[in-house]
């Protein structure tokens, strides 16, 4: 269901104020002091996090940001502070950029840091958006849309609960109940928790689930609000990692992302690839297609290419020797029943027209100069990168990363409480106590993923030299894709086989991408001689339900039947990042920030129904469609 933004009002003496869902959390006076008052003093901060090496505080209405914004004042201003601090909220009405800036002026106090989270600020579109602030040792976390149904979708271990307004979703019984056994599942031992209301059915909800309240004097003497603390002691399942180094093979855009994020995270990290330089396996293209791929019901497939999406373009941002360009993607219907089902995924999703918005035939055609049948969709922020830039940027990034080139890697073997790295010859080229297998097609190759029905998948794309090049101002998909000229030449692909081995350049699959583009783009091709054309061919790694592959690597050898991930054994310290198929572009870096979450014991950047989506073990799970299900159909992105 599309968001509703939140409407924007001011009181008589200018103090901003919504109204949306009658929600108190959208404060019409007391400001930060206020946040200050209730939710910072009434979980104890900032004395709870001092020496901390991570502290996780959710909230339950994000309105204008103020409890957030006067919680990173206190950390950035407390010397003692925990080393990094992740802030979870969520916001069934966020407001738009533009109103938050409207809203904001009347707290300059807070103007440097408000200014910081506005340029980070998402697209307003339904799930879980992640903003990396301050050096990227504060990470906010924020849910748009539904509460409670955002509550489920959540793993974290929070240390503090800000539980601010939403009387629609805990004002009944049963109602406040669900919303309780929601926080307390969440709650890490020990766990505080501040509501600004005692009204309603709220502090006997939380009495049910182990909290332990009190009521304390309200902002400025007015009213009471509710403080608590969690008495459970169970175990922590998200315990941080005490050594944080690492060892990753593959220096592709899955292992150049995944050690980029382990090091802005404080990892050591080694990489190692047999090749001369990042890049060049299955992300040697000279460029590749950034966008998402919607659906009328924004099946997994959809919610995982957005996140996605919006996660590289986040982290492309901040590689300015990245290559790549925001010029935009036209996405044309193959026919006109395919363009009706564009049409309806568009309206049916609600997405900002800056981020899909779709276009009929003739403005298609205007956009790109000559007539077509079909229109589709056009990304306005989607675009070009070129994959190899993008490695070589994120590996740069950190003198936390050590790159070892021309090292292959023969296989892996456990040693004490680590992995070891080993050459064909037996040596010991590195060693970690966490290894990360981002090797691509080639990772079956290591005994501990023989079992993977990952598959490789060879594709060719073709080089168009400047005399043939086409005037194309975006990036066109249809049957194939075309972008623009990139370094005088311009890509047009791409050929897709399975199960086929040969690495040299085939005439016929030139022939096929031709005829691709021109299903694509009528009467472009005619003086081009095929014969002509340079190219590469790469293999990328399939999965059988076009999913990546992300997480901690299973024990094949312990796994009996079960129907449950969380009770498959796995290999201590063995993880993988593998399944990108024709997506690694849109797949890396939301990809490595699960990993690294996971790792860490951080908040996931996921809903839970998607991380396990991609967990290896679903492979080998009771009932799993597994290999038999392998769909290679899409492979224009």
């Amino acid at each position: 269901m599309p968001l509703q933004p939140a409407r924007l009002d001011f009181t008589s003496d200018g103090t901003p104020f919504s109204t949306a869902c009658g929600d108190a959390g959208h404060p019409a006076r007391g400001g930060p002091a206020q946040s200050r008052h209730v939710f910072i003093a009434g979980n104890d901060l900032p004395a709870r996090w001092r020496g901390r090496d991570r502290f996780v505080i959710l909230e339950t209405g994000f309105g204008f940001g103020l409890d957030f914004l006067a919680t990173w004042q206190a950390w950035r201003d407390d010397p003692q502070a925990c080393r990094r601090l992740h802030f979870v909220s969520l916001e069934p009405h966020p407001f738009t950029a533009d109103d938050l800036a409207r809203a904001h002026a009347a707290w300059p106090e807070l103007t440097d840091l408000a200014g910081e989270l506005r340029g980070a600020w998402p697209p307003l579109i339904p799930g879980i958006h992640r903003l990396h602030l301050a050096g990227g040792r504060l990470t906010l976390t924020l849910v748009l849309g539904d509460v409670v149904n955002g509550l489920r979708g959540l793993d974290a271990a929070v240390d503090a609960f800000f539980v601010d307004g939403f009387p629609a979703a805990i004002d009944q019984e049963s109602s406040a109940s669900e919303f309780c056994r929601a926080l307390a599942r969440l709650a890490a031992p020990g766990a505080t928790l501040a509501a600004r209301s005692v009204a309603g059915h709220l502090g006997e909800a939380l009495a049910d689930v182990e909290f332990d309240l009190a009521e304390r004097p309200g902002f400025a003497g007015h009213g009471r609000f509710l403080s608590g603390r969690f008495r459970s002691r169970r175990p922590s399942r998200h315990v941080p990692p005490a050594d944080r180094r690492a060892l990753v093979i593959g220096a592709g855009i899955a292992g150049s992302t995944t050690a980029h994020r382990l090091a802005a995270a404080g990892w050591q990290v080694t990489v190692l690839d047999a090749h001369a330089a990042p890049g060049e396996g299955a992300s040697g293209n000279l460029a590749g297609v950034l966008r998402p791929l919607p659906s009328a019901d924004d099946n997994r497939l959809s919610r995982l290419t957005r996140a996605g999406y919006l996660a590289t373009r986040a982290l492309l941002q901040t590689l300015p020797d990245a290559r790549w360009s925001p010029c935009g993607v036209l996405h044309l219907g193959r026919e006109p029943g395919h363009e009706a089902q564009q049409r309806k995924a568009v309206a049916a999703l609600g997405w900002p027209e800056t981020v899909l918005r779709y276009v009929t035939a003739a403005e298609a055609g205007a956009l790109l100069g000559r007539p077509l049948s079909t229109g589709g969709w056009l990304f306005p922020g989607g675009g070009w990168v070129q994959p190899a830039s993008l490695c070589r940027a994120a590996l740069a990034s950190s003198e936390r990363i050590a790159l070892r080139m021309n090292t292959p890697v023969a296989c892996l073997q456990r040693a004490g409480d680590g992995w070891q790295a080993l050459a064909a010859d037996g040596t010991v080229v590195a060693e970690a106590p966490v290894a990360i297998i981002a090797g691509g097609a080639a990772a079956t190759r290591f005994g501990q993923l023989c079992w993977l029905p990952q598959r490789a998948a060879r594709g060719q794309v073709s080089h168009l030299p400047p005399a043939s090049a086409l005037s194309l101002p975006m990036v066109v998909c249809k049957y194939g894709y075309a972008a623009p000229v990139v370094d005088g030449w311009q890509l047009i692909g791409a050929t897709l086989q399975a199960g086929d081995d040969d690495a040299g350049m085939r005439l016929a699959d030139h022939r096929d991408n031709l005829a691709r583009l021109e299903m694509m783009l009528p009467g472009s091709t005619a003086a081009i001689d095929p014969a002509t054309l340079g190219g590469r061919v790469g293999f990328r790694p399939m999965s059988p339900d076009r999913l990546p592959i992300v997480g901690p690597v299973p024990d094949i050898a312990a796994v009996a039947t079960t129907s449950r991930l969380h009770s498959l054994p796995r290999l201590p310290g063995l993880w993988c990042v593998q399944g990108f198929g024709a997506r690694g572009i849109v797949w890396s870096a939301l990809m490595a920030d699960l990993l690294v979450a996971r790792l860490e014991g951080n908040p996931l950047p996921l809903e839970n129904d998607l991380a396990a989506a991609v967990d290896p073990g679903r492979f080998l799970i009771k009932g799993s469609r597994g290999p038999a299900s392998t769909d290679l159909a899409e492979n224009g992105a």
